[in-house]
């Protein structure tokens, strides 16, 4: 009789399967959007970038937003200072010609009411000052091809979505941590996507987001997770998506792809990724949830396989088994995301960075749901 463990480890390789599967089914029926050559704008756009400690990235972030195709009658930026403790703010004021407001988010706190949420602070100030009918969040460590606003406008005045998801991807180098953080983070681009059309979650990332005013002061903005320090992008997504469930549109288009840098150590990358793992037990979100449950529990499993092996090695032939289905299987999926991105070549590394990935996901989904973690300067429990 095959053991029970055995058992578990097959069904959650099935499992698995079938999501990958999922996944690139949805990506492929994720259409690339294309404006019309007629296309005119005319919403009003207040792009609201929180920084804290920023001075050697918020001069080329504000410069890529006044280079939009955009009209500039049409846009205004809003950088809000979070305590910074460098010279983000007088980078920032060197821009004031160009409509280009920076905000002390000190002068808009209540600090009789405790707050951990300080990202979160500093976009709610910017929008609460912001004139435009669309709000565009990103981050300071961002630049964007010229037409980025021009997509998200067109997009939101042709579907007239409450908010709009777009897409993010990592400057690289040739370093093993900047080419895993590239693979890990187009993945989850791709997912992202996918999940959008296939309705297996509400996925977003703040570096490229874009919503309605009014539907945001619908939702209540931020209010009821101040506690929580991460999850500014998908706790207002799924108020959003709660509120009008069809009104959260996908932005394909590499037009429209924003980008960020990567960490430039592994202990700073693990505390990203724990601080984006602590919003995992807060996402109200059975499909989500599921989801994210069945891609921890089958890196647990590999990870355990692989240490039973050691006391009975057949198991050593289960890890090996899991290890060849979660390569071959996400292969075919990031192979198609890469393509989009323009990121084929990192292809190469994607077999022989899996082993680290696995131990990724094991610990940083642990540490994020239990622990702590440092981030800019700040500890966060």
């Amino acid at each position: 009789m095959m053991p029970t463990a055995t058992i578990i480890c097959i069904t959650l390789c099935a499992c698995y399967i079938a999501l990958i599967g999922a996944y690139l089914l949805g990506w492929g029926k994720q259409k690339t959007f294309v404006i019309p050559p007629d296309f005119s704008p005319s919403v009003l756009i207040s792009v609201i970038i929180p920084a804290r400690n920023e001075q050697d990235t918020i001069g080329a972030c504000i410069e890529s937003v006044l280079a939009q195709v955009y009209p500039l009658g049409l846009l205004e930026v809003i950088v809000v200072d979070d305590h910074s403790y460098d010279n983000t703010a007088e980078i920032v004021g060197e821009f004031a010609e160009y409509n280009v407001r920076c905000l002390d988010l000190a002068a808009h706190l209540d600090y009789e009411k405790p707050n951990t949420a300080f990202k979160k602070a500093a976009l709610a100030a910017g929008i609460a000052q912001s004139k435009g009918e669309l709000i565009v969040t990103t981050d300071a460590d961002c630049v964007a091809p010229n037409a980025w606003l021009m997509h998200i406008a067109a997009l939101y005045e042709l579907q007239q979505p409450d908010m709009v998801v777009a897409p993010v991807i990592y400057k690289c180098n040739n370093s093993i941590l900047q080419v895993f953080q590239l693979i890990d983070f187009m993945t989850m681009q791709g997912i992202t996507a996918a999940a959008h059309q296939l309705k297996l979650g509400n996925m977003s990332n703040g570096a490229n987001l874009s919503f309605r005013k009014s539907a945001y002061e619908a939702v209540g903005g931020y209010e009821g997770s101040e506690h929580l320090a991460s999850g500014d992008d998908y706790l207002l997504t799924t108020k959003i998506s709660r509120l009008r469930p069809k009104s959260i549109a996908y932005l394909k288009s590499e037009q429209a792809i924003v980008t960020t840098t990567p960490q430039y150590t592994w202990t700073n990358f693990l505390q990203q990724r724990i601080r984006w793992a602590s919003k995992s037990g807060k996402y109200n979100d059975y499909r989500l949830t599921a989801v994210l449950s069945l891609v921890y529990l089958f890196n647990v499993a590999i990870a355990a396989a692989a240490i039973a092996g050691y006391y009975q090695h057949s198991y050593y032939y289960v890890a090996l088994g899991m290890l060849l289905v979660k390569t071959i299987t996400e292969y075919f999926f990031v192979k198609q995301v890469a393509r989009f991105f323009r990121r084929n070549w990192a292809l190469l590394y994607f077999p022989f960075l899996q082993p680290v990935h696995i131990l990724y996901i094991v610990l940083a989904g642990f540490l994020g749901f239990i622990g702590g973690y440092k981030w800019k300067g700040r500890k966060v429990k």
